[in-house]
């Protein structure tokens, strides 16, 4: 393949079908399909220009676009090699993402994300503690990221064990994060862990109030959102599916 200008270009660069896949034009004088035409030694790595040139909206955008790529079954072959290589002297991801440890869920997969791409924090139901908030302040405030994503998914087992006052080590305090959110949760039927449909509706409660957590338990990340450098949202992942609900 040649450019206008007869050069031959490096096709291998542009098989990295990665986070900053977004729409036409959301770049100033960047075709989507040349982003990384005119830096090829970031050819597979975020850099610090192309991350802070995308709005939170964009990058909302961009991991949307890579869960629809996913569920397709479309997604490009990578070269990790290659994108730890670019990325090793500096990172800088787009997203904080806080999401469960369940093996089912892992958010860089679902979305079609790369190396470098985002940071995520993961525990059991995605609940925010004291470490969480700083690892997250530290990736805003810090490190550039845009956008704080709360994710949880269907069938949270997690969920399930809030719900049947399981109890067990350490696992006792974490599962009391997510009570609260099973007293918020509006549901008629039956209450129980056997009604997927009742813990798939306490998952989404609990990421709702995860999220206001968030807002709430860390000034820093709150005074970020208000001036708009950072975009907090939650979303649900459908193991069934393949699909991740944005709340935004």
């Amino acid at each position: 393949m040649r450019a206008k200008s007869g050069h031959p270009i490096d096709c291998n660069c542009l098989g990295r079908r990665n986070f900053l896949k977004v729409t036409a034009g959301a770049l100033a004088g960047i075709t989507v399909s040349g982003l990384f035409l005119a830096d090829q030694a970031h050819a597979d790595a975020l850099s610090k220009e192309l991350r802070d040139r995308l709005t939170p909206d964009q990058i909302i955008q961009a991991m949307k676009k890579g869960n629809k790529r996913f569920r397709r079954g479309e997604r490009k072959d990578r070269n990790y090699l290659r994108e730890q290589k670019a990325s090793a002297k500096g990172q800088y991801p787009a997203a904080v993402l806080l999401t469960c440890i369940d093996s089912r869920a892992p958010a860089e997969v679902i979305m079609d994300l790369g190396i470098g791409d985002v940071f995520n924090c993961r525990v059991a139901g995605n609940v925010s503690n004291a470490d969480i908030l700083g690892s997250m302040e530290f990736a805003c405030k810090l490190a550039g990221s845009k956008v704080v994503l709360v994710m949880g998914h269907t069938a949270c087992g997690a969920i399930k064990g809030a719900i049947d006052n399981a109890e067990l080590g350490n696992l006792t305090g974490l599962l009391a994060k997510i009570k609260p959110a099973i007293e918020a949760t509006a549901y008629t039927g039956d209450r129980s862990a056997k009604n997927y449909s009742f813990v798939d509706a306490v998952a989404r409660k609990n990421v709702e109030l995860t999220v206001a957590e968030i807002r709430k338990a860390s000034p820093v990340l709150a005074d970020l959102e208000t001036k708009g450098a950072v975009k907090m949202t939650g979303a649900m992942y459908n193991l069934e599916t393949g699909a991740v609900e944005f709340f935004d």
